[in-house]
C-alpha cells in the first residue's frame, strides 16, 4: 500500500495520536471517509456525464459501428486465409496414432 511498511504506519499512527490526542482522532477518520465518498461520488457523476454526452452526439456508436464492421471483416479475412494455408499444407497429411 503506497510502499509504506507496518513499522511506518504505526509510527504514523503514533505521531497522529500525539498531535491530536485520541478524543479528535475518530472524528478525523469519519472527515476523511466523507471526504473520500464525496471525491468517488463526483468522479462518478463526471463519468456519468461523458457517457451521456457521447451517447448524445452518437459518437460513441458511430466509433463501434465502424469499428466493428472493419475489424470483424479484417479478422475473418485472415482466419480465412490461415484456415486455407493449413489446409494446403497439412492436406494429404494424415496423423496416426
Amino acid at each position: 500500500m503506497f510502499g509504506i511498511g507496518g513499522g511506518e504506519i504505526f509510527f504514523i499512527i503514533i505521531v497522529v495520536l500525539m498531535l491530536f490526542g485520541s478524543d479528535k482522532i475518530p472524528e478525523i477518520a469519519r472527515g476523511l471517509g466523507k471526504g473520500m465518498q464525496q471525491l468517488k461520488n463526483a468522479s462518478n457523476e463526471i463519468k456519468s456525464e461523458i457517457h451521456k454526452s457521447a451517447d448524445l452526439d452518437g459518437i460513441k456508436r458511430s466509433f463501434e459501428d465502424m469499428g466493428n464492421d472493419n475489424i470483424t471483416k479484417n479478422i475473418t479475412g485472415e482466419i480465412d486465409k490461415v484456415k486455407e494455408d493449413i489446409e494446403d499444407m497439412s492436406g494429404p497429411i494424415k496423423r496416426i496414432r
